[in-house]
């Protein structure tokens, strides 16, 4: 079917109808009479030849043939108004959506993110923050930052830093810490990567003990128990500068174990835009620029 004789109105009111489930719904939507909307969607359906919704006593019920279009112009509308929202004042602006760990986005992206918009004051960053796992298909991503080995089925990575775990706890609790060996009967605060603590136990050429404690699917809310003393946390130490400076938290043993790094990754399936190209040059600029602990790109 020639897609250019489909009749733009009447698209709309079928995907807000299905959407809503309501052709009033989708009327107050639209602002048109929901006769209009009903109108519409019938007349779709008899260019289609087919039947959208089943109407019931009591509101309507998509057909399978309106639940395979649905999804298919709901997507179109949104990347339409997507691409109609970056011209702004006769300005185009580009849109970029970053997936970012929360760990990351605090202990280092954040305090330099006024540093790229400066530089790049025409692209729309959106950030999404997560615990290291993400659909970017599904939630829109156009890159995440995220921890781990590089290796992610389908996916370009592109390594940032190097992320070394070493233990942190409140002050009180490392007092009570006098070699790595008081550990072993400590409450070791874990994340869902159970190996970590095994790992840095063998750094120190202690067997790991039994595993136990509070297990955390994040290093900022394990390492927020951690400073009210709920036990000891293994946390990329880089990304916790402040609390460190600050005190809240302390190194009470210098040994650290390397698990991972971070990397910028994007689909191989999505082709690089100009904004996507911006901000990775920006970020691996920044990083080799810095000194401190953390390794840039590359090495």
């Amino acid at each position: 079917m020639d897609i250019s004789k489909l009749p733009l109105n009447a698209l709309r009111a079928f995907e807000a109808s299905a959407r809503l489930c309501s052709f009033t719904r989708a009327g107050l939507e639209l602002r048109v009479s929901q006769t209009a909307v009903s109108h519409q969607v019938k007349a779709l359906e008899d260019l289609l030849g087919v039947s959208l919704f089943e109407r019931l006593p009591r509101g309507v019920a998509l057909t399978d043939e309106g639940h395979a279009l649905l999804p298919v112009l709901t997507d179109a509308f949104r990347r339409m108004s997507a691409a109609l929202s970056r011209f702004e004042a006769g300005n185009f602006r580009e849109v970029l959506t970053v997936g970012v760990v929360g760990t990351f986005a605090t202990g280092w992206l954040l305090s330099r993110l006024p540093a790229f918009s400066l530089v790049h004051p025409h692209i729309d960053l959106r950030l999404k923050t997560n615990n290291n796992r993400a659909d970017m298909l599904a939630d829109g991503l156009d890159c995440f930052i995220r921890f781990g080995d590089g290796a992610w089925h389908g996916t370009n990575a592109e390594k940032l830093m190097d992320a070394p775990l070493a233990p942190l706890c409140c002050p009180e609790t490392a007092g009570r810490l006098k070699t790595p060996e008081d550990l072993l009967r400590g409450s070791l605060l874990r994340s869902y990567r159970l190996d970590e603590w095994a790992r840095w136990f063998q750094t120190v050429a202690l067997p790991a003990p039994r595993a136990r404690g509070w297990m955390f699917d994040s290093s900022l809310t394990m390492v927020e128990a951690a400073a009210q003393g709920a036990g000891v946390a293994l946390v990329p130490v880089a990304m916790f500068p402040h609390d460190l400076r600050s005190g809240r938290l302390v190194r009470p043993f210098e040994a650290s174990v390397l698990t991972g790094s971070y990397w910028l990754t994007w689909l191989k399936s999505r082709e690089e835009n100009s904004a996507m190209q911006k901000f990775r040059l920006w970020l691996r600029q920044t990083v080799s620029q810095e000194d401190g602990d953390l390794t840039p790109f590359g090495q």
